[in-house]
């Protein structure tokens, strides 16, 4: 005995709804991973500037004005897996650059010169 008033999916909408969800997580993880490697990179970026104005403002208080020989000793705290270092002084020269796992594809180093241009190596 067949019943009219049956209510539910069949099974070809069900398989629809399926192939769409699957065609979304296919172009979404990609732009995920793009997204969370662009992050990595802007994090060493924001550090590296970050440090530099920290240093620059403790030469700018120091009497005589000298430079911190580490960007700590300017009050500097930076993210987790980033590393700051000081290159040279004159002029200011730092360098950061990921110490975990997590890379970033502009490059290993990141280094900004009072002056220069800052560059990925």
């Amino acid at each position: 005995m067949v019943q009219k008033n049956e209510k539910g999916f069949t099974l070809i909408e069900l398989l629809v709804v399926i192939a769409i969800i699957g065609i979304l997580a296919a172009i979404a993880i990609p732009q995920f991973a793009q997204y969370r490697d662009t992050s990595f990179c802007a994090q060493v970026e924001s550090d590296v500037a970050n440090a530099m104005i920290a240093m620059e403002g403790a030469y700018a208080n120091s009497n005589p004005p000298a430079y911190p020989a580490d960007p700590a000793e300017a009050g500097f705290s930076g993210t987790a897996g980033v590393t700051v270092s000081v290159l040279g002084t004159n002029p200011l020269s730092l360098q950061g650059s990921r110490s975990d796992t997590n890379t970033c594809s502009k490059g290993s180093n990141y280094t900004m010169t009072q002056g220069g241009s800052p560059a990925w190596s």
